[in-house]
């Protein structure tokens, strides 16, 4: 997958990219990092690889021209005070990094800054504002408690009729700023714990940053909103195993795709959206 220059990149937006990652991505970031400045339609400013400390990511930011950032610089609290599990299950740094993420306005210095999963690759390209409009990516299935942690903590249902959990998405500084002032005001509390303490503890996929900010977006002005299908497809195998010819041929019917590691995420893809929750 070659990369091409982002000073080429026709049209007057800078938009900043932050992707969360840790030392089992160093496979797939470079090929995320390639796909971002081929196929992203805007300029890029700074791409910055938010990571704990880690040799091997460090030298990977050096070598694609990305700034690093220590993740224990993002946030008042680290992955330590997080308790979210069970004897069976600990997703304590997967809501960590949604925490991480949700505090990138505090990162980018560009008024949108581009969030983008560090096992995905887009595919063809993708413009993210037009007219004055953001677009959002959408799939039809989404997870039950995402919308439950969502009416707990905006006291209203999510509106949209579709799910924006697609593995990347353009955010608006000042409109995630404005978000988590809401959650703060109406909980009396840090935002970050705001989230911690509305999850139910024992349920798994608990939070969605993508589906809460989205929703807060749509809940307000749908009209600067335009929504496409994301048309993302989840694969098993490694990424620097395809091909050029195969990616282009997977490149006519999907936009992206997403190489999950972990057999949580092959379970999740079987669950779909229960609309009576939200």
């Amino acid at each position: 997958m070659s990369a091409q220059s982002d000073g080429s990149r026709k049209g007057s937006l800078t938009i900043d990219v932050l992707i969360p990652a840790i030392d089992k991505d160093i496979a797939t970031l470079p090929l995320v990092i390639d796909s971002l400045r081929r196929h992203v339609q805007h300029r890029i400013g700074t791409i910055y690889i938010v990571s704990p400390q880690s040799t091997g990511i460090r030298r990977l930011c050096a070598n694609k021209k990305c700034t690093f950032i220590d993740e224990k610089t993002v946030l008042p609290i680290t992955k330590k005070h997080i308790h979210y599990g069970t004897t069976r299950w600990d997703r304590s740094g997967w809501l960590y990094q949604q925490l991480l993420k949700m505090n990138g306005d505090k990162i980018s210095k560009s008024s949108f800054f581009l969030i983008i999963d560090a096992d995905t690759i887009l595919i063809r390209p993708h413009t993210f504002r037009k007219d004055g409009k953001t677009i959002f990516y959408y799939r039809s299935w989404s997870q039950p408690e995402y919308f439950r942690t969502y009416r707990k903590l905006m006291g209203v249902k999510a509106p949209s009729p579709k799910s924006f959990v697609t593995h990347y998405m353009l955010f608006e500084k000042a409109r995630l700023t404005q978000l988590k002032q809401v959650i703060e005001a109406r909980h009396g509390k840090p935002w970050y714990n705001a989230i911690i303490q509305s999850i139910d503890q024992k349920k798994q996929f608990g939070f969605s940053e993508y589906e809460t900010y989205a929703n807060y977006l749509y809940s307000n002005q749908p009209t600067r909103m335009i929504l496409r299908k994301s048309l993302n497809k989840a694969l098993h195998s490694r990424a620097s195993s395809l091909s050029q010819k195969q990616l282009d041929v997977l490149a006519k019917s999907y936009r992206s795709l997403s190489f999950h590691q972990r057999k949580v995420y092959q379970l999740a893809s079987k669950t779909k959206i229960e609309s009576s929750v939200k």
